[in-house]
């Protein structure tokens, strides 16, 4: 055999090999933002691992959906996934990846506020609110904030009898426990509503989950989107092909993401839940960090290459 079609050959089989395991076992990611700072940082590349969850077939247009060696996933793992509100593009596997930490697993009870701008469970991040309390107390405040290893971001506001703080609910929590009653750190004007908690039930397969006013836009755009139904609302009432409903049932497996980072607004609080058969694999390591900007042969973290995703 002639040396040019040996090359030839050996070309075309390494070429078939990264694919193969591109396709099959892991691929290459780009974290494009913060979102996940400071766990991953906005330019590092990771390795995901595709057979954490069982392997999803790929080129799904041809086949459809199928897992081999399904698994669960766990609560706080890091897992990527192909955006499941893309309208546009139906073929699953060709929609954009995105990544986050999976906060709820099917079946699971998180507490959303009743704007439904955020989902609170523990260890997740927790937006933060304003807080006002006498200025006779300021002293009084710092010393527990010192107590309880509070940061705070400083006075926020004041006005002639009152100072403004903010704190996560949790952080609040922390507070009114450890103040004498009467408790003299309250919610700030016009929050009260905001601040109150529902409960918010992840879809699981097979599960019947009941209709509520905090829930009843997630339910409708979840049907439409990955459950196949015809649903709308219409004034305070859902309507599955075209009946109005109290409890829908799902036929899936569905996932709450969130970011890392608590100042980012992206997550299930904008796309929704996440099925199962959007999920491509948890980030196993980060290959490559290096510093935007710093040529070719600087900037590299190297503390924090080869390191596993946690």
């Amino acid at each position: 055999m002639k040396a040019g079609v040996r090359i030839v050959i050996g070309t075309v089989a390494a070429v078939l090999v990264v694919l193969l395991l591109r396709g099959c076992v892991a691929t290459s990611y780009l974290i494009p933002s913060g979102g996940m700072e400071n766990t991953l940082l906005r330019g590092e590349r990771i390795l995901v691992n595709k057979w954490s969850y069982g392997l999803r077939l790929p080129l799904m247009a041809w086949w459809g959906y199928h897992r081999w060696a399904d698994s669960p996933v766990g609560r706080q793992d890091i897992v990527v996934f192909n955006n499941p509100a893309n309208y546009a593009q139906p073929v699953i596997d060709r929609r954009e990846t995105f990544i986050g930490r999976c906060i709820g697993l099917p079946g699971d009870t998180l507490m959303v506020d009743s704007l439904f701008d955020t989902a609170h469970t523990p260890g997740s991040p927790d937006r933060k609110l304003l807080y006002a309390y006498p200025k006779a107390r300021e002293a009084q405040l710092d010393s527990l904030l010192n107590a309880l290893a509070i940061r705070s971001d400083g006075l926020l506001g004041s006005d002639s009898a009152k100072n403004i703080r903010s704190f996560s609910r949790y952080e609040y929590y922390l507070l009114t426990q450890a103040i004498d009653p009467p408790c003299w750190l309250v919610p700030a004007e016009g929050q009260a509503e905001s601040g109150r908690l529902h409960p918010l039930i992840v879809p699981a397969r097979g599960a019947t989950l009941r209709v509520r006013p905090w829930n009843i836009a997630l339910l409708c755009n979840t049907l439409v989107l990955h459950e196949g139904r015809q649903a709308e609302i219409k004034g305070d009432t859902l309507l599955v092909e075209g009946k109005p409903v109290n409890f829908c049932r799902f036929t899936k497996d569905y996932y709450w993401v969130a970011t890392d980072n608590a100042t980012s607004v992206s997550g299930s609080r904008l796309f929704g839940f996440v099925p199962k058969d959007h999920l491509i694999g948890r980030a196993a390591f980060i290959w490559l960090s290096k510093e935007n900007g710093t040529g070719l042969l600087h900037g590299y973290r190297r503390d924090r290459m080869w390191t596993r995703i946690r």
